[in-house]
Order: C-alpha cells, then sequence, then structure tokens
C-alpha cells in the first residue's frame, strides 16, 4: 500500500509539474535573444552608415581593428608587377610589416615570422604599438625568438586586410575597392611578396622562416621557393598537403558567409559588412582550433547561468539561443570577430590553404619546376653527434609508419629542395585542424628525401590545434634550441 501510493503521489507531483511549465510555455511569447543581438549590430552599422561624420576610407568594414593607424606598423609599397599562381601579375601591391630586434651589419641575422590566417603583423608589442602580440611571449630578449640576437619581421600576408593588399584594397586601375575582383591567390604568392620587401632591406639570406598553423605552410613554402635563402624553417602546426578535412571546416566557413545576404558577391564595402555570416564562420573556426576533451575540462555540460531564480519544483526551461556554457562561449567568440576582419579576405586566405599541396604531382600541374637544394653545410664532429642524437630520440618517439599514407613517396618527391636545410617540425596530439598525421607525414618525407637534420616533436595536452599558443615552455624550448 506504501509503495503504490508513493506512486500516484510522484505521478500527480510530475503532472502537476508538467502542466504548469507547459501552461507558462505557452503564456510567453518565444524570445530569442542570439537573433536579436544580430539584427541591433546591423542597427549599430546603419547607424554608423549615416552619420556625417564617418569616414569610409579609414574605417571600412571592420572598424575596431582592420584599419589600425598607418603609424603602428610600416608599408612597404612594390611598384613593379608580381606574378602570380592562378591569375595573371599583380600590378603593384602593399606589404604592412613590424620588426623586432636590430639587423646586424652582414644581414644574416634575420628571422621571417609568419601568420596564421586570421593575424596582422602585430607579433609582440612595439614602440610605435604598445598592445600585445599575438606571440608576445615568444619574442624579446632572452625568449625563443631572441630580439638580442635576432632581428625580426612579420608581415601581414597579401590577400589580407591589416595593411597588405587585399580584397578590401583600392583597384589602382579602376580607383574602387578589389571586392572579389582580386585574383585568387597562393601561399607561393604569399611568400613571393614576402620575398620582395627582404629584397628591399638587402637580405640575401634568412637565418630562419618561422611559423605556425598557416605560418607553417608558409615556412615550408618559403623553404621550397628559396632553398638558397633560407637557413633554417620551423613548422609548428601547420601541414605540407592540406587534408580533405580541414578543407571541408573552411569550405564550410566560407559557405555561410557567401550566403549573407549582405556579402553581395564580394561587393559590400560602401554598405553593410556580412557580419553575421562572419560571426557564423568565426564560431565554426573556433570549434576547428580545440579539442573535445578541453571543452569536456573547462565546460562540461553546464548551463549558463539564469537572470532570475527558479522554481526548483520543475526542470529549468531550455533555450534556443546560447544555453550550454559552451554555446556561450562560441557566441562571445563570434561576436567578437564578426567586425574584426574582412570576409573577402577570410575567403580568399582560406582558399589559398586549401590549395596547398607540395606533393610532386601538384606542384609540376602549377607549372611549379623544384629548384635545386643548395650544397649542405660541412657538419663538426660535436653538430654530427648532436644531430645522430636527435635522430635516434626522434625515432624512439616517433618510428617510420608501418603503413605510410599512399601520398608520402609523392610528398618526399616535392620537398626535394628542402633535402639539405634543418627543419623543426612541431605537432600536437589532440590537433583536429591539422592533424598530427600531417606533421608526421611532413617529418617522415623529408627523412625520404634524405635530410638528416629533421626535428620532430608531437605536444601533448588538450588543447587542438592553439596548444602552440599556450604551451609556451615547450614550444620556446624546442625553437630555442633548434636555433640556437
Amino acid at each position: 500500500m506504501a509503495t503504490q501510493y508513493l506512486r500516484k503521489s510522484l505521478f500527480a507531483f510530475s503532472t502537476r509539474s508538467l502542466a504548469h511549465g507547459y501552461a507558462r510555455t505557452l503564456s510567453t511569447t518565444p524570445s530569442f535573444p542570439c537573433v536579436d543581438a544580430h539584427a541591433a549590430r546591423e542597427s549599430r552599422l546603419l547607424s554608423a552608415n549615416q552619420s556625417p561624420d564617418k569616414d569610409t576610407a579609414s574605417s571600412g568594414p571592420e572598424p575596431p581593428y582592420a584599419r589600425p593607424s598607418p603609424t603602428s606598423y610600416h608599408t612597404y609599397k612594390h611598384k613593379s608587377p608580381l606574378p602570380l599562381t592562378y591569375a595573371p601579375p599583380l600590378s603593384e601591391f602593399d606589404i604592412a610589416y613590424e620588426t623586432w630586434g636590430k639587423l646586424s651589419p652582414n644581414k644574416d641575422n634575420v628571422i621571417l615570422l609568419h601568420t596564421g590566417l586570421s593575424a596582422s603583423s602585430h607579433a609582440a608589442s612595439t614602440e610605435l604599438n604598445r598592445t600585445e602580440g599575438w606571440w608576445e611571449k615568444f619574442i624579446g630578449p632572452g625568449k625563443a625568438l631572441d630580439t638580442d640576437q635576432f632581428f625580426i619581421i612579420c608581415t601581414n600576408v597579401l590577400g589580407g586586410c591589416y595593411g597588405s593588399t587585399g580584397p578590401s584594397s583600392i583597384n589602382p586601375t579602376t580607383g574602387s575597392y578589389f571586392g572579389t575582383h582580386f585574383p585568387i591567390i597562393s601561399i607561393f604568392d604569399m611568400i613571393r611578396a614576402q620575398f620582395c620587401l627582404l629584397d628591399h632591406f638587402g637580405i640575401k639570406k634568412l637565418y630562419a622562416s618561422v611559423g605556425s598553423s598557416m605560418g607553417g605552410m608558409q615556412s615550408l613554402a618559403a623553404g621550397w621557393l628559396y632553398p638558397d635563402r633560407v637557413g633554417k624553417i620551423v613548422s609548428i602546426s601547420g601541414t605540407a598537403r592540406t587534408s580533405p578535412s580541414s578543407i571541408a571546416l573552411r569550405f564550410a566557413q566560407r559557405a555561410v558567409l557567401m550566403a549573407d545576404p549582405n556579402w553581395k558577391n564580394g561587393f559590400y564595402y560602401d554598405s553593410l559588412p556580412p557580419h553575421t555570416g562572419m560571426k557564423l564562420a568565426r564560431q565554426i573556426a573556433t570549434i576547428t582550433y580545440r579539442s573535445g576533451p578541453e571543452w569536456d575540462q573547462r565546460f562540461g555540460r553546464k548551463f549558463r547561468p539564469l537572470p532570475e531564480p527558479q522554481d526548483p519544483t520543475i526542470p529549468r526551461p531550455p533555450a534556443l539561443c546560447p544555453d550550454f556554457l559552451i554555446e556561450t562561449y562560441l557566441d562571445y567568440q563570434g561576436e567578437q570577430f564578426c567586425l574584426k576582419y574582412d570576409a573577402n579576405s577570410l575567403i580568399y586566405i582560406s582558399k589559398a590553404m586549401d590549395l596547398f599541396d607540395l606533393t610532386e604531382p601538384a606542384l609540376l600541374s602549377l607549372g611549379l619546376v623544384p629548384p635545386l637544394a643548395p650544397a649542405p653545410a660541412p657538419l663538426d664532429s660535436t653538430n654530427a653527434q648532436e644531430t645522430g642524437v636527435l635522430q635516434a630520440s626522434n625515432s624512439k618517439s616517433h618510428p617510420p609508419p608501418p603503413n605510410q599514407a599512399p601520398h608520402l613517396p609523392e610528398l618526399a618527391a616535392g620537398l626535394a629542395p628542402l633535402a639539405k636545410t634543418p627543419i623543426l617540425v612541431l605537432g600536437v596530439q589532440s590537433d583536429i585542424l591539422f592533424t598530427v598525421d600531417q606533421q608526421r607525414d611532413v617529418a617522415d618525407a623529408l627523412r625520404m628525401t634524405g635530410n638528416a637534420e629533421v626535428r620532430y616533436y608531437e605536444l601533448g595536452g588538450v588543447w587542438g590545434h592553439d596548444t602552440f599558443l599556450l604551451d609556451v615552455q615547450n614550444v620556446g624550448g624546442a625553437m630555442r634550441g633548434f636555433l640556437s
């Protein structure tokens, strides 16, 4: 009897609670603050457009950051045509850049630092710009990129929107914005533009080419295009052959951008930018930069705090807008980014990443004939012993794959110009964007070329693709040892 009474009581309690919640749902007008946020942002942008003191040329579609003051960085103006991989030459271009350290009299201490997709040239604070840069912890006296020893140059890439020529620049031929009339560019084109800057400085050879993420691609491309002008290479969380999975993820970003009605086939510079598409694209990107285990540790399945105390007798009402903490984080990341970067630049640069492929057939299809690798420098006994130890330790931590990737021989053939260049490759075990298999492929293919100066390390942790920004001790230590 007692059990039967308890069941009836529980049934009556749940029925009353559900009925109460259902009635409350019916009596409340649906609210979607995440949708309202897009409308509010658009209203603010419309008001800014209608302001009589608005300076279109200086503000552009990314008012908080994309048009930094020209006094906070340097600009190199190249007045002769730049050959492009997929299009006729670009008649002229600008490259925004910043520097740290002091150029040696022989100009032999230069490190060219390459950025990721959305980064500006501001890798670290300078006298012209005191704000912290995206590699602040790695650049400075005694740090991995030691400014007491090296002269470091970082540029905003060709196609970017932070001072270098890109889709948001004025086309000198027409006097209006390039928009999607801007030519399709490649990682190789970005490197050619950067080496025009080096020629301007009179720098014949780099001490090292260093990059992370898309910068890892650029560092390899620099050594491939100019093997006699690059002393060492550091590739962190990069790749020599873009994988189908990362192509798919970036395609999804471009798809939501191009579906935004404000995109207007890329000609939006005199009106509203595609801010909603940019927010969604950034949310997709943020997912690719981290990992599932990190999300679990940081957020778990926790919900956002509710603004008002709730009746404890009924279940928490779910929301269709950001409700879980992980959703609020993604929403915040998208909101912070959607007006800071040019949508067309994201489209063009992400496509350049997708096209990157250093396998021999891909290179030959573009008419790119591998340059000859420079003759190796003689090694003294100390260096030879150190290299042997490193090779042994690398082999223990990462033995040759029992079933190598089908494209590995073609990648080794394509990487032949790098056979004599000392190279440091760092991968991240939890990376889902540039999976660790891609880092292993780079190291294995380089060794197949006969390169005996490949150092390979894998970073642990749960932080995914962004591990190289967070694991300062291990990343910095590996770079410092390699560059010394």
